[in-house]
């Protein structure tokens, strides 16, 4: 079976767990090699490594918190240097979802939700391009609730994704010319040990949705290795909606 990502290198932060462990997982089956950061949880982050090099695949885990620019930068550039001096795809991952009424969210939950959600996605790509050629591909995780948010408490977490829209349609045009496309995927509920299909809060979401049921980690991950391949080459600047019909 053909890889269409075969001697392609891919950055993916916040790697390690959920729809990030995903798409790890995908880019590798799909051919390329694999960095991956991580913030504390070692064990299962080296864990996923071992597994796609024991598939015979490539991964590399790093430890880099998001919200540390240098960290990050740093992240970027030693996987670079171990996969040939290149990155062809970054997915931007690592995001930060914080609840809470705006008359009382904190200044200090509202800064770390900037860093992460916005400011890191910025950062990892400034970074990624110093290492991208044409044909490259930046792949953000948005978020349904950039376009819709029915439940109170989300207002901060609903702004940060809907800025990744505003950032990936101007970079967008300034990368156009260099051959590199970038894109926002943006799913709805998805199935994992933070969001569990199974909660009361998820049932509420359901009955919003024109398909009640949460995403498998596995279907953000398979629109993430489309956009990320040689079919998407003329899909740029576009927020593509994953969310079973919750902003329908």
């Amino acid at each position: 079976m053909s890889k269409p990502l075969f001697n392609k290198t891919a950055f993916v932060t916040g790697g390690s767990r959920g729809i990030g462990a995903a798409i790890v997982r995908r880019l590798a089956r799909d051919g390329a090699a694999v960095a991956f950061t991580y913030q504390s949880s070692a064990a299962v982050a080296e864990a996923l490594a071992a597994e796609i090099d024991a598939a015979g695949g490539r991964a590399l885990a790093i430890r880099a918190d998001a919200a540390d620019s240098a960290a990050l930068t740093a992240a970027i550039a030693r996987a670079a240097a171990e996969f040939g001096g290149r990155i062809d795809i970054l997915v931007n991952n690592a995001g930060l979802l914080k609840l809470g009424p705006v008359a009382e969210f904190s200044l200090a939950d509202f800064d770390q939700t900037v860093a992460v959600n916005i400011r890191a996605v910025f950062v990892a790509s400034q970074a990624a391009l110093r290492h991208m050629g044409p044909g490259g591909r930046i792949v953000n995780i948005g978020s349904t609730n950039a376009e819709r948010m029915p439940f109170a408490g989300g207002s901060v977490y609903a702004m940060s994704k809907s800025a990744l829209q505003g950032l990936v349609q101007g970079m967008a045009r300034d990368l156009g010319p260099r051959g590199i496309t970038v894109n926002n995927v943006q799913p709805g509920p998805v199935n994992t040990d933070m969001n569990p299909e199974s909660s009361d809060f998820a049932a509420g979401m359901h009955g919003l949705m024109a398909l009640p049921r949460h995403a498998q980690p596995d279907e953000i991950a398979a629109m993430v290795a489309y956009v990320a391949g040689p079919e998407a080459g003329f899909v740029t600047g576009a927020n593509l909606m994953i969310d079973g019909g919750f902003a329908a």
